[in-house]
């Protein structure tokens, strides 16, 4: 945890260059943050972290090797004072209660202005144990009122998505960066979870359970 008038470190952990450079230029403008580490997967952020002892660590969810939720889980665990904020590009409420479940201190979108990621930081680096996301409490509201039903987890409610888009087990094997055996598991426990016995029937027991709209399922 750092004190007024420090200047917080913070290591960037992102596969895609051009997003760790818009970040490093909207903390650089800030002024009271200095990027001094970027990685481009779980393990190197692994060993910059090591390595740098930052006081801000700000991950993406999706990691060519892992996740940036598991990142969090593992780093929380070992520090449990260091920042964490954890951005994605799918920012549901499954991911809000991820990231609040491994640890995080902040969860922010990819489409928020850069401000509110430096925020996020600043956040992180004085309430490290403290967790922030836009609409949290709309987000609690939305899960107390949910109707009874599978517990599915949040990569499970990624492979759902993808199945209801039509995409077959490569593709969503390819687009989540994990194994078709990985992905054909997934697959499978959804399938037991909705009591279905095929695609058409999961993806008819997914709306009716209210876990994707029914205009998405027409697509």
């Amino acid at each position: 945890m750092t004190t007024a008038g420090d200047t917080l470190r913070v290591v960037l952990v992102d596969d895609h260059q051009l997003i760790r450079e818009g970040l490093r230029r909207a903390f650089d403008r800030a002024g009271d943050i200095e990027v001094v580490g970027e990685a481009g997967s779980v393990a190197d952020a692994l060993t910059q972290l090591e390595r740098l002892r930052p006081d801000v660590l700000v991950t993406d969810v999706r990691l060519p090797d892992g996740d940036g939720i598991s990142l969090t889980t593992q780093v929380r665990q070992g520090n449990p004072t260091m920042g964490i904020v954890v951005l994605t590009m799918y920012a549901g409420d499954d991911q809000v209660f991820a990231a609040l479940d491994a640890g995080a201190s902040g969860f922010v979108g990819k489409d928020a202005p850069a401000e509110e990621v430096v925020a996020a930081a600043r956040h992180a680096a004085a309430n490290p144990r403290a967790f922030t996301a836009r609409d949290l409490a709309g987000a609690m509201q939305r899960r107390m009122s949910a109707p009874a039903g599978p517990k599915l987890s949040p990569r499970e409610r990624e492979v759902l998505d993808l199945l209801v888009d039509g995409l077959a087990i490569a593709q969503i094997a390819r687009r989540l960066y994990i194994s078709e055996s990985t992905a054909k598991t997934h697959v499978a426990n959804i399938y037991e979870k909705l009591g279905a016995g095929n695609r058409a029937q999961a993806v008819m027991a997914a709306v009716r359970l209210g876990l994707v709209n029914d205009e998405k399922s027409h697509r």
